[in-house]
């Protein structure tokens, strides 16, 4: 499994490039049956969610502020981050990570989190790199990390806390 990143900073760009590349290997391990998926899981849950709400907190305004996104565009990323979060409670309240339904799970996630992480590259980093100063994002980049840093240390991929972010965009939706 890989290492849980705790990056300082950097280009925000580049520290969001960089989960998107330790999700796909978590999904990896994941769907391989020797792998010790229940921890593996766990270090998903946690990292996906604080990158989210990260995201959410930190480079979305921004990326707005600076005309590098419309609010559709926010509007539509949060919804795929709420996709996602529900597809990983799913994940998250089957039993037996042995088992089939762990594995159709599993495909529920990695569809909804691919889907996510290829729409937002195109339409959300692309453009952050080309209408975004170095220098902001180079700010951006440590704001997120230090925000997705205090969200890790909170064990905010409890399943309880993943069950409460569910909830609330369902009611958000009513």
């Amino acid at each position: 499994m890989p290492k849980i990143l705790q990056r300082a900073g950097g280009d925000v760009v580049e520290v969001i490039l960089a989960d998107h590349r330790w999700f796909e290997e978590a999904l990896r391990e994941l769907r391989a049956v020797e792998s010790d998926r229940d921890a593996v899981l766990a270090d998903l849950a946690t990292v996906l969610i604080a990158h989210a709400e990260a995201e959410e907190s930190k480079v979305y305004p921004m990326l707005r502020k600076k005309n590098a996104i419309d609010q559709d565009e926010v509007e539509h990323s949060t919804h795929e981050h709420d996709e996602g979060n529900e597809a990983l409670l799913a994940l998250m309240e089957v039993e037996d990570s042995s088992s089939e339904e762990f594995s159709e799970k599993t495909h529920e996630l990695s569809e909804a989190l691919t889907h996510h992480l290829d729409e937002e590259e195109r339409d959300v980093l692309n453009p952050a790199k080309t209408d975004v100063d170095e220098e902001v994002r180079l700010r951006l980049g440590t704001e997120f990390a230090a925000e997705r840093g205090r969200l890790i240390d909170s064990g905010c991929g409890a399943i309880e806390n993943v069950r409460k972010l569910v909830e609330a965009a369902k009611d958000k939706k009513n």
